[in-house]
């Protein structure tokens, strides 16, 4: 009992640090989301054509990824704490542009460096606070409770860009863009300035400084020493692993957000009901995000993954042998967003900051998460010949392969990180 009080104490006393990191996430979804639900009124109110909106919505795609592969050659030129106090600045900045924009030439140059912003500063914050953390137990739920504010972005986004959507031109979209400003401002200011920080930051230096002399450490960590060094086999499994958990998990995410709206509409909801029930699922999402980072950092994680994969599985197949009725429908989706929360995008954040050096966490998932973002875009090119009528019932059973998939990855990285020690349970 004692040693549970005393982690609880040790996750509030460094959740602060977490808030912090996760505002970014509230940055990173807010970007994300955000464009997408005002892309139509900055068409209509900057002129736009349909392709310029295509490149525009594209090029925030790519920006992020490649601010995600760039992330660990960003703290490697500007240092980790560096980075991780100043990306929201420049984040705000380009969020600024797109405030300010009166043209296609300067919304595009905002959005893309918005996105490079956001794309860079999920992995780094996310290192910060493994970095930062007193031991393992304590990051894994601090890294977890991130997604919560992942999932507190989306909803915001929608929420805001439904409140503006009656004003006239892009104002609308503006004022989106400038609560996202702010908020980046907020949270730039709140990590360079806060005194909390910096002692954390240097009691992680110390902390990681006497691990490596104790471990009588001579070399350099790096990406070339990780993977080409004594423990090669030990990291390739635990990075194909988590690649081909998160690839699978993001392509099935990305694909069903887009197409969510469109199945209930095809089973004869109207489209308040269908955007109603995206607000209630939203919700659910939210609630089992929550549930899964209460016992991230403990014995019953894994078998909280087993039953969210689990559930995906099922509400796949559900959803490729129901009829067009809408409330079977209805119930297989509510399922699919809790089993995609429970063992999802949480879960491959765990696993990447416990699986591999602090001095590299960065680079990894940053690479991790570029790539994956590079293979949801080109996938996306094929999304509308998957979601017409006539083809959804062969998707969700390709669909629920894909989750069977991600399955396998999951059990063997929960296997090799039971075979190597990187947890005890």
């Amino acid at each position: 009992m004692n040693n549970d009080n005393s982690d609880q104490s040790l996750v509030s006393k460094y959740r602060p640090l977490a808030v912090a990191a996760g505002i970014g996430s509230i940055l990173g979804s807010g970007i994300i989301v955000g464009l997408s639900a005002t892309i139509t009124v900055w068409q209509t109110g900057l002129g736009l054509t349909n392709g310029q909106v295509g490149i525009i919505s594209g090029a925030l795609t790519f920006a992020i990824a490649l601010g995600s592969l760039l992330a660990g050659q960003i703290t490697k030129s500007f240092g980790l704490v560096r980075s991780f106090n100043w990306l929201n600045l420049i984040y705000a900045i380009g969020a600024l542009a797109c405030v300010f924009s009166n043209s296609y030439v300067m919304l595009l140059i905002g959005v893309v460096v918005t996105g490079f912003a956001s794309g860079a500063d999920l992995p780094i914050s996310l290192t910060v606070v493994s970095h930062d953390s007193p031991d393992e137990k304590t990051s894994a739920s601090l890294v977890s409770s991130t997604q919560i504010f992942w999932q507190i972005g989306v909803f915001m986004s929608y929420v805001c860009a439904f409140i503006v959507s009656k004003m006239a031109g892009a104002t609308g979209a503006r004022v989106v863009f400038t609560i996202l400003a702010i908020f980046a401002l907020i949270t730039w200011l709140w990590r360079t300035f806060s005194t909390k920080f910096k002692v954390f930051h240097e009691e992680g230096n110390h902390r990681w400084a006497e691990r490596e002399k104790e471990a009588n450490v001579t070399e350099k960590v790096s990406i070339k020493t990780v993977f080409t060094g004594s423990n090669k086999r030990k990291f390739m499994g635990f990075f194909f692993s988590i690649l081909i958990f998160y690839v699978c998990w993001n392509l099935l995410a990305n694909t069903f957000g887009q197409f969510q709206t469109f199945t209930l509409v095809q089973a004869h909801a109207s489209q308040s009901f269908a955007t109603g029930a995206g607000i209630v699922l939203n919700f659910i999402s939210l609630l089992a995000t929550m549930a899964f980072a209460s016992v991230a950092g403990g014995k019953y994680r894994n078998k909280f993954f087993l039953v969210g994969i689990t559930v995906q599985f099922l509400a796949m197949l559900g959803l490729a042998i129901s009829s067009h009725a809408l409330w079977p429908i209805v119930i297989a989706i509510g399922a699919y967003n809790i089993g995609n929360n429970i063992a999802g995008e949480a879960m491959y954040k765990v696993w990447t900051q416990e699986a591999f050096p602090v001095e590299v966490r960065a680079s990894v998932q940053g690479f991790i998460n570029g790539f994956s973002r590079v293979c949801c875009g080109l996938f996306a090119l094929i999304t509308p010949a998957l979601v017409v009528p006539s083809a959804i019932r062969n998707s969700m059973f390709g669909f629920a392969g894909i989750v069977f998939i991600s399955f396998i990855a999951g059990a063997i990285m929960m296997h090799l990180e039971k075979k190597h020690g990187v947890n005890d349970f």
